[in-house]
C-alpha cells in the first residue's frame, strides 16, 4: 500500500509539472492568461524561479528523486502565500491565487505519500479532535454540550471561514456573475437546503445525545452503538448535513468558492478521517458495528438491507 500511495504522489507531481510547463508556454503568448494569473508582475522575473523550482522539480519528484519534494512543496507554499497577498491587496491575478491555493493542497498532501508513504492525519487528531468516548457516560445526556458544539462548529465553518471567501471571491475578480432572477433562484434553493440540512443535523446530534450518551465532537464521542433516527439511512448524517449546509451558504451567496471548500472538506473526511472513525468503531463495538457498516450506507440514504432494532 505504501508503494501504491507514493506512485499516487508521483503521479500527482507528473501532472503538476505538465500543467505548469503547460501555463508557462501560455503566459507569454496568450494576455488573457498573463493578466488572469499574473496580473502586471514581470513574466520573466517569476519565471525564472517558478521554473525551476516548481515545474523542474515537480518534474523530477515524478521521476523518482523524492528530495525534490523538499523543493517544490516549499515553494508552492511561498507562491501561493504571495499571489493571495497580491491578489488581495490590487484586486489583479485573482486566478492565480485561486490555481495556487489548489497546487498547494496538492503538493503537500502529493509531498507527504512520495516522502512518507501516507498523510498521517492522526498527530492533528489530538486534544478534542482525538477519537475516544465521552466521560460519564451514565449522567445525564449530553444534550447541552451537544448543542453547544454544534453552535461553535456552525459559527466556525457556515459564518467564520465562508465569510472571508466569499468577499476574497469578489476581490479577486473570480466571482460568477449572475443575474437577478437567477440570483433570487439560488438564494432561495440555498435558503431551502440550508434548513433542511440543519433539521438533519439537529435531528442527528440530538439522536447521538439521547441514545449514545456522546457528542458530535471526537473526543467525546458515544458509549453505544447509535442505530436510530437518521442512523437507520446512513452511517454519518451529521457529515452528511455538514457538507449540504456548506452548499447552502455558497448558494446563499453565490460563491462558487464556498461549494467547493465545502465539497472538497467532504473528500478530505472520506479519505483521510473516516478511516480513522471507522476504526476506532470497529474497536470498540466489533461485529455489531461490522454489520450495521455492512447494512447502512455510508454517504447516500437508503433503506437498510436489514432489520435493525432502535437503539435502547
Amino acid at each position: 500500500m505504501p508503494l501504491l500511495r507514493r506512485a499516487s504522489g508521483r503521479a500527482y507531481f507528473a501532472l503538476q509539472a505538465l500543467a505548469g510547463a503547460l501555463w508557462w508556454v501560455l503566459v507569454p503568448t496568450v494576455e488573457a492568461v498573463r493578466t488572469a494569473t499574473l496580473g502586471r508582475l514581470d513574466p520573466l522575473l517569476v519565471g525564472a524561479l517558478d521554473i525551476p523550482l516548481f515545474v523542474v522539480a515537480s518534474a523530477l519528484v515524478a521521476l523518482g528523486v523524492r528530495r525534490a519534494a523538499w523543493v517544490a512543496a516549499p515553494w508552492t507554499l511561498l507562491v501561493t502565500t504571495g499571489m493571495v497577498l497580491y491578489a488581495t491587496l490590487t484586486g489583479e491575478a485573482g486566478w492565480g491565487a485561486v490555481a495556487m491555493l489548489a497546487a498547494s493542497a496538492g503538493s503537500v498532501g502529493a509531498g507527504l505519500l512520495v516522502l512518507q508513504g501516507r498523510i498521517p492525519v492522526e498527530r492533528f487528531l489530538v486534544g478534542p479532535l482525538a477519537f475516544r468516548p465521552a466521560r460519564r457516560p451514565l449522567s445525564e445526556s449530553p444534550l447541552v454540550a451537544t448543542f453547544v458544539q454544534m453552535t461553535a462548529f456552525w459559527t466556525l465553518f457556515l459564518v467564520v471561514l465562508p465569510l472571508p471567501a466569499i468577499w476574497l471571491e469578489r476581490r479577486w475578480g473570480v466571482a460568477v456573475l449572475l443575474g437577478h432572477g437567477a440570483a433570487v433562484a439560488i438564494a432561495v434553493a440555498g435558503m431551502v437546503l440550508l434548513l433542511v440540512a440543519s433539521a438533519l443535523g439537529v435531528w442527528s446530534a440530538a439522536t447521538m445525545a439521547r441514545l449514545g450518551r456522546g457528542t458530535p465532537l471526537p473526543g467525546a464521542m458515544a458509549h453505544r452503538l447509535v442505530v436510530a433516527g437518521p442512523y437507520r439511512w446512513v452511517r454519518n448524517p451529521m457529515a452528511v448535513a455538514g457538507i449540504a449546509q456548506g452548499v447552502a451558504v455558497g448558494l446563499l451567496g453565490a460563491s462558487w468558492l464556498v461549494i467547493v471548500y465545502a465539497l472538497a472538506g467532504g473528500v478530505l473526511w472520506h479519505l483521510l478521517v473516516r478511516p480513522l472513525e471507522e476504526q476506532d468503531l470497529a474497536a470498540r463495538f466489533g461485529e455489531d458495528y461490522a454489520r450495521y457498516a455492512a447494512t447502512v450506507r455510508c454517504w447516500l440514504p437508503a433503506l437498510p438491507r436489514s432489520s435493525w432494532p432502535a437503539t435502547p
